[in-house]
């Protein structure tokens, strides 16, 4: 919108979808062969919508097909990117329904055949990751920012590891999630 934030202004300065965004090429860390055309070993990945409720912080899927199951059934609260209102409750395959180019369907078979095609011990570990979990009293339970670093370093640590290693892990009907002291 091209405006000053004022204080006690009570109109949005930006689109409620608004991204800073910057080119990979600019990160310092990023892998020197990231472009590479063979391409780069991927250890997980994190799957993740927005709910108030019922969705822990972060679990592990039990395997491929697990994994593949937790995205096609995501549930995510509808942000400003998706046409109608905000904050409702909806199937949203993978968080990714406002920007599905071709029939969901055949993304989620892509999924299972990569799995068929790959041996299990290659493939990335997926997680499902929920930053968005609130209390009662509809505060964020998780402070998020420099504490994300917590929740990053327990994924890493069991991209090392066989899916069903429980050191750091406990197994329940939803998944491996994190025991107290990790």
């Amino acid at each position: 919108k091209r405006r000053q934030l004022a204080e006690g202004n009570p109109e949005p300065v930006a689109h409620s979808n608004s991204r800073f965004t910057c080119s990979a090429s600019q990160c310092p860390v990023i892998d020197p062969v990231w472009e590479d055309p063979k391409g780069v070993p991927i250890s997980a990945i994190m799957f993740g919508g927005r709910r108030k409720t019922t969705v822990p912080l972060i679990y592990q899927s039990f395997g491929w097909d697990h994994g593949t199951f937790l995205g096609s059934v995501t549930c995510s609260e509808t942000t400003s990117a998706a046409s109608g209102q905000s904050g409702v409750l909806r199937h949203d395959p993978f968080a990714m329904k406002p920007f599905m180019g071709y029939n969901a369907g055949d993304y989620f078979q892509h999924w299972l055949d990569m799995g068929k095609k790959t041996d299990a011990e290659k493939l990335p570990k997926i997680f499902y990751c929920n930053w968005f979990r609130r209390d009662k009293d509809g505060k964020f339970m998780w402070p998020g920012f420099g504490e994300n670093s917590r929740v990053l370093k327990w994924v890493f640590g069991r991209t090392d590891k066989s899916s069903t290693d429980t050191t750091d892990a406990v197994k329940t009907a939803i998944g491996y999630v994190p025991t107290a002291g990790s």
